[in-house]
């Protein structure tokens, strides 16, 4: 069996870790990304009707700022970033599974028209539904790191990696062929089609799961190793 890898940043590297290893998954952890928090002008409340929230790393890092939006109801992407966003004093109104493109309708039916859009540095583009208007604030970014020896030697002996983000997807893409790692050793379970898209081709094998979600990723990614399709699992 090859070495099952995820290079996520922390903490989410370790939550897959741990639902890896319920479901009798061995993951190693190889992080490949820093998360910093960014300062950020906190607005006046009464200027918005809700927050959307598409990442649990905004209320990790968002700081002391994040307690005067507190009063402003929450539109989350994702279950764990819904349970951030309680913890840190928020009420959850509508979660969503599938980006934050699908918790617009949420808040167009309840007559939201203006939205505060707490995220990272790099995030999707929206397609903005007429009536509502959305500020965004910067409360973070993913600092890129380079690949260390370590698990560039693990690669080069095959390995099934797990991708979370097309940020991650190109980031491991360039930093594999600028080590001269053989893309045609390695295999990619990804989070979603779009992120599939940015690893780009010549791997061992390339796949997405059919929902956007961890469980559904380590699910595919232990498909794939049972398998066997991938030459060399």
């Amino acid at each position: 069996m090859i070495p099952i890898i995820t290079i996520r940043p922390a903490p989410g590297d370790a939550a897959t870790v741990d639902r890896g290893a319920h479901h009798g998954m061995a993951i190693e952890s190889h992080p490949l990304f820093e998360t910093q928090p960014v300062p950020w002008p906190v607005p006046d409340t009464g200027a918005f009707d809700a927050v959307l929230l598409g990442s649990a790393n905004a209320l990790r890092h968002g700081g002391t700022g994040l307690q005067s939006l507190t009063p402003l109801p929450a539109l989350c992407v994702g279950e764990t970033t819904a349970e951030a966003a309680r913890q840190a004093g928020f009420g959850v109104i509508a979660t969503g599974a599938r980006g934050m493109q699908n918790l617009l309708p949420h808040a167009t039916a309840r007559g939201f028209s203006r939205l505060l859009r707490l995220s990272g540095e790099a995030h999707v583009p929206l397609d903005i539904p007429a009536g509502i208007t959305i500020e965004t604030r910067i409360l973070y970014r993913v600092v890129p790191l380079p690949m260390p020896e370590d698990l560039a030697g693990l690669l080069a002996g095959g390995a099934l990696v797990l991708l979370h983000s097309g940020e991650g997807a190109a980031h491991f893409a360039h930093e594999s062929d600028r080590l001269e790692i053989a893309r045609g050793r390695i295999a990619l379970a990804c989070l979603a089609p779009r992120i599939a898209e940015r690893a780009g081709t010549g791997w061992a094998d390339c796949r997405h799961a059919p929902s956007p979600d961890d469980a559904a990723l380590l699910a595919l990614a232990k498909q794939m190793c049972q398998s066997g399709t991938t030459g060399m699992i």
